[in-house]
């Protein structure tokens, strides 16, 4: 499988959506010069996290998927041959509305679209006044630079879905997120590494950065990469400054920890049905 050179961003609302998708499409062709095969944004991207709010002047943020967002960076996707996760907030039809990534493979094309499962809604995170729970499964794409998939932020606390993931032949897993300063601070670099050692394959964990105008959420970015050693991949990133992190993830890994530790051998699917019962 070799090393692929990935991508991740973090970055602070900018004040409207199209300095949004400007400043992305820039990112993205800041990570191609840098060699990355593959690049992932933030959650709801090119918006800022209104869910601090609830407010149906929001809802105009939600675009069809495939739609004009998808469309305009599968073309760049295209052009700089690069994978690209796109974490968006559409609307199926009027009132059907989800927090979704769309995946484009290094041709441009349209691979397909995962769905937010898990919405929190407490206060500073109102999500399910703006989403309908994810009802798409968890699917694993087959892109240029292996089968990648994708978790969303509050995804992250739950194990299942992770473990989906690994089933469905997942080798990496990006987390868009967008969370705050607070209680959840500590489990930020404790949860994906965890998935990442206990389904053995890598994890691209994204966070925003700075306070927006909305509420008192502070974002505290800290991105980076995990391989499945539950190792962070260089360095985590800044704290409080918009950054491109771009490493090379030794994909030969997974096998060497894979045939070390068993840990798929062992499953006792046949001893969990416990855990699914109503």
């Amino acid at each position: 499988m070799g090393i692929v050179r990935a991508a991740l961003v973090q970055t602070n609302w900018t004040g409207d959506k199209e300095s949004m998708l400007a400043a992305h499409e820039n990112y993205a062709r800041r990570a191609a010069a840098h060699g990355a095969a593959v690049i992932c944004f933030q959650e709801l991207f090119y918006a800022p996290y209104f869910c601090q709010r609830q407010d149906t002047e929001f809802y105009d943020y939600a675009e069809s998927v495939p739609g004009p967002t998808t469309e305009r960076f599968a073309e760049l996707a295209k052009e700089l041959r690069l994978v690209m996760i796109l974490p968006v907030y559409e609307q199926e039809q009027p009132g059907l509305l989800y927090n979704t990534a769309a995946v484009i493979d290094a041709d441009g094309s349209y691979l397909g679209k995962y769905r937010k499962h898990h919405l929190p809604h407490v206060h500073g995170f109102w999500e399910k006044f703006y989403f309908r729970p994810g009802n798409l499964g968890w699917p694993v794409f087959d892109t240029a630079v292996g089968k990648v998939g994708v978790y969303i932020c509050y995804d992250r606390h739950f194990p299942e879905g992770w473990r989906a993931l690994a089933l469905a032949g997942a080798e990496l897993v990006f987390n868009p997120s967008a969370t705050s300063r607070g209680l959840s601070g500590y489990l930020w670099r404790l949860e994906q590494p965890a998935a990442a050692v206990a389904n053995e394959y890598y994890i691209g964990a994204i966070n925003r950065v700075g306070a927006e105008e909305y509420g008192d959420d502070d974002f505290y970015g800290t991105s980076y990469f995990v391989d499945p050693e539950g190792k962070f991949v260089g360095e985590v990133a800044s704290d409080t400054d918009p950054e491109l992190v771009v490493r090379d993830l030794d994909m030969d890994l997974i096998k060497v920890v894979r045939d070390r530790w068993a840990f798929y051998r062992d499953r006792r699917p046949d001893a969990y049905g416990p855990l699914v019962a109503p």
